[in-house]
């Protein structure tokens, strides 16, 4: 079991093609059971949670977007680079309309694009805006905060504004903001975790992010292991796989007793090559779950959902993620 209560911040990450979406909206969606209230978050600009939640393209605005069980809520927000910037010049600056005309004549992208840095900036200040609501009790703060965050390959600098701010500012409000956003992000109160599938690259690229993470003192939380499938062979089954000792015959026989109609010989070809295929992948699974394990971090698998995903097979992924200890 692990007690996240107090966790505030949850990234999450992963490969591309991962399921980090997916699996953060799970869990935010976990998060949020028994009266809770979470804030699911997306900095990438592409839509995918309102995909998910099959609702409308999400404003720069914190919408609920579902109930989770025991009357929790779940609220989204797609953070926007611009708006961002803007908040941040309403609140450091006090400049209010006109950072909406500086962004009108151009101004705000021509910023980020002079110093992109800066946008991850704005974009990790604003989750950690939400997440300090929380400490000051305000009445639309949240118990949890889940950013669908970018890839691994690029998570430990996105989340280490410190570095990037250097190249911008050393001192004065930007250098603050900075400092605000690190003492969310590098604390306690923040878990990143990663997601990964059962296959080689996945695995390595999870176990070189952590490394990056603690390497940049950005605090690790779990890891997800996602679209996980049970085997179809026992292990007795699976031996006789691997020394070739199926008995061909009597699969030929069983397939065309079934209603097969092809020669036995043939179908009994094919669905050995079946066999043989399947048992390498859950050997080749099998030595890349051994990796994970080897990492000692928290672990939680979640099935592979063949029908895809909606909104009924997130509240599925919930519950698998509530079973397993999530709380």
């Amino acid at each position: 079991m692990v007690n996240w209560s107090g966790t505030a911040l949850h990234v999450v990450s992963g490969k591309g093609g991962a399921g980090k979406t997916t699996v953060a909206a799970a869990l935010a969606m976990c998060l949020a059971r028994d009266g809770k209230r979470t804030l699911l978050m997306e900095v990438e600009g592409r839509q995918g949670i309102a995909q998910l939640f099959d609702t409308p393209p999400l404003p720069y605005e914190e919408r609920r977007i579902a109930i989770a069980p025991g009357d929790g809520e779940v609220w989204a927000l797609a953070v926007d680079a611009d708006e961002a910037l803007v908040d941040y010049l309403a609140s450091f600056y006090n400049l209010g309309r006109a950072g909406s005309a500086m962004r009108k004549m151009g101004a705000i992208d021509f910023a980020t694009t002079l110093a992109p840095g800066l946008r991850d900036v704005l974009l990790t200040g604003k989750a950690c805006e939400v997440v300090r609501r929380k400490t000051k009790r305000a009445s639309n703060a949240y118990d949890h905060v889940v950013i669908d965050a970018p890839p691994t390959g690029r998570i430990a600098q996105f989340l280490n504004v410190t570095t990037q701010v250097s190249a911008l500012a050393r001192t004065g409000p930007i250098h603050r903001h900075a400092e605000m956003v690190m003492g969310v992000i590098g604390s306690p109160q923040t878990a990143v975790h990663l997601v990964t599938l059962l296959e080689e690259m996945p695995v390595q690229e999870t176990i070189d992010g952590i490394a990056e993470l603690r390497a940049a003192n950005l605090p690790v939380g779990a890891v997800f292991v996602n679209m996980t499938r049970t085997p179809l062979l026992d292990e007795r089954q699976s031996a006789r796989v691997r020394k070739g000792t199926l008995p061909k015959n009597k699969i030929g026989e069983l397939a065309v007793s079934a209603g097969i109609r092809q020669p036995a010989g043939e179908i009994a070809i094919g669905l050995m090559q079946e066999a043989v295929d399947h048992v390498r992948r859950t050997d080749l699974e099998a030595r890349e779950q051994e990796r994970i394990d080897e990492l000692d971090l928290p672990t939680f698998t979640l099935p592979y959902l063949s029908q895809g995903v909606a909104l009924g097979e997130l509240y599925a992924l919930a519950e698998t993620m509530h079973a397993e200890g999530i709380q």
